[in-house]
């Protein structure tokens, strides 16, 4: 395939970005359905929301496995193959006849879904580079980035008319419609002289010089520990707003929603000014923005504060979000070219992996309190903030005292 241009550009663009809608559609959808969830199984919060930990530890582990796998065998078939697997688990969810049984197809459902997110942004990087792939990407990001806004509204409409088994009807039918598009509209983009072998030891050493670039891995756990952040904040806020603050599902929906136009807003500015301001000030930028947001949210919930002083600080968190994924990914893919699927695993597994650790401890301390979230938010913005000047500046600073 060559690299797109106008009007087949764009078309790219929106193809890839509704694969990355996966990710976001089987998150978030089905958080309004939280708290019946819990009557329906007569369950407890946590266990629902290991089923939320069970979804992001197949994305993560998913994304380990079909990464590598679309450097072997190329980038089209692995996509339809997990597609149609996607479609299955949706299913096998909405007739999850307990809590366990949803948990462990969440896990298939997950797994399933990171085909969709890993092979999307290998492609890109099989088109693009340099300005061009940051472009691009946030281009894909757009699209990608409109999940989290109507994936919940979605729910919250779904629920409006249904009870939560048809949530997971509905991500079935989008598994379909994704399926009959990319079999018709996407080409094959990795060419087979340019595959990799077919093996687990090439496998293992593609991703030891991964871990072995430090550049590479301050990126990675800048990435991980913000992304980890949010999926403290995506498991814990269905409970803040509906528990604490007593909102509806709709409600709910529309203010989760709110803040899905903060992940469009620093995405395009990204985009728009990336030929002005370099990608590592937008990083610095964004960092900063996620530390100061994360304190003033803990410092909220530590004082009971209203609901407004809550949800402007979880704005701009979850804003500083997508300038940090955008051009974390951009700078750290950048350079890998030769292993773009194994080095787009790992930049997709290690927030998934934190997020799966994150996400639980939301409710460690019950349904009716927001501290734990706020505790995680900060401390998840803090550890990116330090990964970044520790790993990244710091060895960028050494290199050009050594190059001197």
């Amino acid at each position: 395939m060559n690299k797109p241009s106008g009007k087949k550009r764009i078309q790219l663009a929106l193809l890839l970005g509704s694969l990355g809608l996966l990710g976001p559609f089987t998150i978030d959808t089905y958080l309004p359905s939280f708290p019946t969830i819990v009557k329906d199984y007569h369950t407890t919060a946590s266990l629902v929301q290991i089923s939320l930990t069970s979804c992001l530890l197949g994305l993560g582990l998913g994304q380990l496995i079909i990464g590598p796998m679309s450097d072997v065998k190329g980038r089209r078939k692995p996509l339809l193959f997990f597609i149609i697997l996607y479609l299955l688990a949706s299913l096998t969810c909405a007739i999850a006849p307990n809590i366990y049984f949803l948990i462990g197809s969440r896990l298939v459902q997950g797994f399933a879904a990171a085909g969709g997110l890993v092979i999307s942004r290998a492609i890109v990087r099989d088109l693009f580079s340099g300005r061009e792939l940051t472009k691009f990407f946030t281009m894909m990001v757009l699209v990608g980035n409109l999940g989290p806004i109507v994936a919940p509204i979605a729910g919250g409409g779904i629920l409006a008319f249904t009870n939560w088994h048809g949530v997971f009807v509905a991500l079935a039918c989008l598994g379909a419609v994704l399926l009959f598009t990319v079999s018709l509209k996407l080409e094959e983009t990795l060419p087979v002289e340019k595959r990799v072998p077919s093996n687990l030891p090439q496998i293992m050493k593609n991703f030891g010089s991964l871990f072995r670039d430090r550049t590479f891995l301050g990126y990675a756990l800048t990435q991980g520990f913000t992304t980890a952040g949010i999926f403290a904040y995506v498991s814990g806020i269905p409970f803040v707003y509906q528990n604490i603050y007593g909102v509806t599902p709709q409600q709910f929906s529309f203010l989760f929603g709110v803040n899905g136009l903060a992940l469009i807003i620093g995405s395009q500015l990204v985009g728009r000014l990336a030929d002005i301001i370099p990608e590592r000030t937008f990083l610095k930028i964004g960092l900063a923005i996620s530390t100061f947001a994360g304190a003033s949210l803990l410092i909220a919930l530590f004082l009971n504060a209203p609901l407004l002083a809550v949800a402007i600080p979880i704005f701009f968190f979850v804003g500083s979000i997508s300038i940090i994924g955008t051009t974390c990914f951009a700078l750290a893919i950048e350079t890998q070219g030769h292993i773009a699927g194994s080095a787009s695993a790992l930049l997709g597994v290690l927030p998934f992996v934190l997020g799966s650790i994150s996400a639980p401890l939301v409710g460690i301390a019950g349904p009716n309190t927001g501290i734990p979230m706020g505790v995680i938010i900060f401390c998840a913005s803090f550890l990116a903030f330090l990964s970044y000047f520790g790993l990244v500046r710091k060895g960028a600073i050494r290199i050009q005292a050594t190059n001197l």
